[in-house]
């Protein structure tokens, strides 16, 4: 096992900003792809989720020795050790609909923690990167942030959602969250990419934002980026952001303890939807009868 304090993290994002620069031409010729691989009534990849993932893997685990575990293919437990975490297309809906708000992002967890981070938008001629230790990277140069402001100066990143879903975070009780946010905040934005709304929270372009999935490949190289930034990464519950973290609330520190006054104050630790009064919702099925979950994924 490799500890955090001994990875060349410089050296690491060099290699692995090289790579995704090797194969961004062959991300934005693909845009406008159709569906490969169905998961979900609105889940899907495409072909050129598949090449990047193979491409992007293959690269990295040759020029660092770390395995690579890709949202498409999977790869080695991403919570023991040093491990890569990749999702080729970030907004796979987005970018098959010809939206360019999509991305490729890659971290590096070391014991489930993210201590590198990556977010690639191609489309925009933006890229992201930052550790451990470092300041918060565009294009390569320091990014200035910006003075610390309120909530109500901001604009706020809302994860998609259908107000009829269930899950761990019912659709209804985001709606709850979503309208009392939209009394207290400048603007709210739901992009689509929970890529490019960490980026954004990062960079300050949003004051923070919220991704409610779990999964490390959607969340983990946001939360490196919002560190790197001096922000705050956690989840919902206001416990630091780990791989194993059900959600993600990451920005600037005055802005995300605002956010997380909002969410106690509104919702607390209880997201039932019954306590509330709304009506219990029924997951629609895809074709297999498993319930499908579009308000987990981030496609």
């Amino acid at each position: 096992m490799t500890p955090a304090a001994d990875l060349d993290l410089p050296r690491l994002l060099n290699v692995a900003g090289g790579i995704l620069d090797g194969v961004s031409d062959h991300f934005i010729a693909g845009l406008g792809a159709p569906s490969a691989v169905r998961k979900g009534d609105t889940d899907f990849a495409t072909q050129i989720d598949l090449d990047l993932e193979r491409r992007i893997g293959d690269e990295l685990s040759q020029r660092t020795g770390f395995g690579v575990h890709g949202e498409e293919f999977g790869g080695p437990p991403v919570g023991e050790g040093v491990v890569w975490v990749l999702d080729p297309i970030d907004g796979t809906f987005n970018y098959s609909a010809g939206v360019p708000l999509t991305g490729i992002l890659l971290a590096l967890l070391a014991d489930g923690e993210s201590v590198l981070g990556l977010t690639w938008l191609p489309l925009s001629g933006k890229r992201f990167a930052g550790h451990l230790d470092s300041p918060l990277l565009c294009n390569g140069e320091p990014v200035a942030l910006p003075r610390p402001t309120t909530l109500a100066q901001n604009a706020i990143g809302f994860g998609p959602f259908n107000a009829g879903h269930g899950g761990r975070y019912p659709g209804a009780r985001r709606a709850d969250l979503i309208r009392a946010l939209s009394t207290r905040v400048a603007r709210l934005r739901m992009t689509g990419s929970t890529g490019v709304d960490m980026a954004f929270a990062a960079s300050g372009t949003f004051g923070a934002s919220i991704a409610f999935g779990r999964h490390p490949w959607d969340n983990a190289a946001g939360a490196a980026l919002v560190r790197a930034a001096g922000g705050v990464a956690t989840d919902l519950s206001g416990r630091r952001w780990t791989v194993d973290s059900p959600s993600l609330v990451a920005g600037a520190r005055g802005i995300h303890s605002e956010v997380m006054a909002v969410v106690e104050e509104v919702i607390g630790d209880d997201w039932s939807v019954e306590s509330t009064g709304h009506p219990p919702s029924h997951p629609r099925s895809d074709p297999t009868g498993s319930p499908s979950r579009p308000e987990e994924n981030n496609r």
